[in-house]
């Protein structure tokens, strides 16, 4: 048996090492696109800020840990997948057989159409190679604009400030963060931003970047010339894309695998060829609160999309994915912000909310009938694994649910009285 996983980020790791635990004896192989060995996106703000070097970022920091569970690493692309050969062709002329094939290729920035966005001084912050770029022109009060402040242009946003570069922001929505936060809570962060001395502003687009050309015996001091529709020019030397991602299936075209915003595939993990499955940032796969099938590009979606994979590639098909739970942590300069499920209600639902504006502190609950299915909170992370908890569980709250509309900060007392509770009367 040959399992072949595409995809070297920390899906494709997580799954990898998994089959090995499974199946102690079959060939196991990971294609990765990169020259570097596998690392995780999500730690190259912690390289940007100077807390680790770019060794920090690899996802397993062991010498020779692949080699020891005998997992073969490869990095070139994939040029053509051959589904009735059960064949692949790589970007250096290598060709590999495969019985089992997990597609976890992630997702790539989306670039928008905006005139400028090729130069040279523009980047997205996505690979080491960006790092590298981002390392040599934001330094210390270097003019930096950050195009996005959606859950990938908030974590940037975090990189720079720490890295003291004179930083303004530029989010089209009409608050930080607006596919995790209400208005509310997105204003807020925004606020606690400016307080730390980042320029924010929401409901504005770039219309252009252009090349700041100076007299011929002078050189510009800042390379680009940034434009807002609002009518504002800025100056900057680095303009750093975070527009949104989009999952990484073009490779697919002709080959019959079905996909819409991702890869399609069943409560598996499994695409419409059943020798084929995919999983993390490119799976379209159910969403546990709404039962509809969509792309969750988050890190603790791949990481349970690797491990079902991996046991049902082995097992054939032994578990079932009953959905993963939305979920969203994040850090900006020290406050940090959470959104659980569906946070923005539903229709018809009740909610409630908890706002202390002068110390930046905030939670909603949103409820379904008298079960939770979502929240949010600024600055009470003490919340964040009960809330989760009670929404996975989905078990009715009772008299708790009007309890928590009066004070939702006693979700601790809720979830102890209803899940554990429910939890210990099935053992009796």
């Amino acid at each position: 048996m040959h399992y072949v996983i595409i995809g070297a980020g920390p899906t494709g790791v997580l799954a990898a090492e998994h089959l090995r635990k499974l199946d102690k004896h079959s060939d196991i192989t990971i294609v990765g696109d990169e020259p570097e060995p596998p690392y995780s996106r999500m730690a190259i703000p912690y390289h940007l800020i100077g807390n680790i070097g770019e060794e920090g970022t690899y996802l397993r920091k062991d010498e020779g840990h692949f080699e020891k569970l005998n997992i073969n690493v490869r990095q070139a692309l994939l040029s053509r997948l051959e589904r009735d050969t059960k064949t692949l062709t790589l970007s250096n002329g290598e060709t590999l057989s495969y019985d089992k094939l997990l597609l976890a290729t992630g997702s790539h920035p989306i670039q928008p159409p905006i005139p400028g966005i090729d130069l040279p001084q523009v980047s997205t912050c996505w690979t080491l190679e960006d790092a590298r770029k981002i390392r040599d022109l934001a330094g210390e009060h270097a003019k930096v604009v950050l195009m996005g402040a959606g859950f990938i242009g908030s974590i940037v946003l975090e990189a720079l400030a720490l890295r003291r570069v004179d930083l303004t922001v530029v989010e089209m929505g009409d608050r930080m963060v607006p596919r995790m936060m209400n208005q509310t809570a997105g204003n807020l962060l925004s606020a606690w931003a400016r307080s730390k001395g980042v320029t924010v502003h929401t409901s504005t687009k770039i219309e252009s970047i252009r090349a700041n050309k100076s007299r011929w015996w002078r050189r510009a001091k800042h390379p680009l010339k940034v434009h807002l529709d609002q009518g504002e020019e800025l100056d900057a030397d680095l303009l750093i894309s975070a527009a949104g991602v989009r999952s990484n299936f073009d490779f697919l075209e002709g080959t019959g695998i079905e996909t819409e915003q991702g890869i399609l595939v069943n409560d598996h993990l499994q695409t419409n060829d059943p020798c084929i499955y995919a999983a993390g940032d490119v799976a379209q796969g159910r969403d546990f609160s709404t039962g509809e099938y969509t792309v969750q590009a988050i890190q603790p979606t791949a990481a349970e999309h690797a491990k079902i994979a991996a046991n049902n590639m082995v097992r054939d098909n032994s578990v079932t994915h009953r959905g993963s739970v939305n979920m969203n942590v994040l850090d900006t300069l020290g406050l940090i912000s959470t959104s659980f499920g569906l946070w923005m209600g539903v229709d018809g639902g009740d909610s409630c909310e908890l706002l202390d504006e002068a110390d930046y502190r905030y939670i909603q609950l949103q409820f379904d009938g008298d079960v939770l299915v979502g929240a949010s909170s600024l600055g009470m992370t003490q919340h964040m694994g009960v809330i989760r908890g009670l929404i996975q569980s989905a078990v009715p709250l009772g008299k708790w649910k009007a309890r928590l509309m009066d004070d939702p900060t006693r979700v601790m007392e809720a979830y102890l009285a209803t899940v554990q509770a429910q939890a210990v009367a099935a053992k009796v």
